[in-house]
């Protein structure tokens, strides 16, 4: 009995469902156009259009020798602070507090301007924020670049990952769900796939007065195009 009522459960979706037409592009899960934080001149670039990078990777480098050199400069002046600072702590009971507090306060100034200059030093380097594929490169080594006027260097996209854009006809709002099924072929490719919906846009486009939803998928060329259809319950 339990059989038969699950059964007829199923058939009563089935039948109930609706066939909802869709369009759709291909884009990557993640894209980001990236440039440095800080000005200076382009000395090394260690990827090229169509590199594949992991999280993190270094991608270009801005002529730093002077903040290096500062970076030098600051981490002797903090040993020697730090130093003076211990010594004077074992004598800390025997001397002036106010003497003490100056010793103090330059060991923690020295770390202060070293965590600056390192940080200065980390904005020349410009570094991969997630796996990708670099699939624009804007810059040569030996131009300048801004921080200010934000130069953009590269623009990467996630490696496989990838997320079809439904469009779909805007009276259906009430009838297309997150979990609805989507069944759909890619341009030029016969096979049929499946996917499932995990975002519906809030907003209907003014100008097409089509819906929009997204479906992840993998492997596709950015930029293709498809249809398929919506088996809304």
């Amino acid at each position: 009995m339990k059989k038969f009522l699950m059964i007829a459960a199923l058939l009563s979706v089935y039948v109930n469902a609706e066939e909802i037409y869709a369009t759709f592009d291909v884009e990557a899960e993640k894209s980001a156009s990236l440039a440095f934080s800080s000005s200076g001149i382009i000395e090394k670039m260690h990827v090229d259009i169509g590199s594949k990078v992991e999280k993190d990777a270094l991608l270009a480098e801005l002529i730093n020798d002077d903040i290096e050199a500062m970076v030098d400069v600051r981490k002797i002046a903090l040993k020697y602070a730090k130093s003076d600072y211990e010594r004077q702590e074992k004598v800390k009971q025997h001397i002036n507090e106010s003497v003490f507090d100056s010793f103090a306060s330059k060991y923690e100034n020295s770390k202060v301007q070293l965590q600056y200059q390192e940080t200065l030093l980390d904005k020349t380097y410009l570094k991969a924020p997630f796996e990708g594929m670099i699939t624009s490169k804007k810059v040569e080594i030996g131009d300048v670049v801004s921080g200010q006027m934000i130069t953009q260097v590269f623009d990467i996209q996630s490696l496989k990952e990838r997320k079809l854009i439904l469009k779909f006809d805007q009276k259906y709002h009430n009838k297309v769900h997150v979990g609805d099924s989507f069944q759909y072929k890619v341009d030029g490719d016969e096979k049929t796939y499946s996917g499932v919906i995990f975002k519906i846009y809030p907003t209907i486009d003014s100008k097409s007065r089509k819906m929009f939803a997204e479906v992840k998928a993998q492997n596709f060329p950015v930029g293709l195009f498809g249809d398929g259809y919506i088996t809304a319950k």
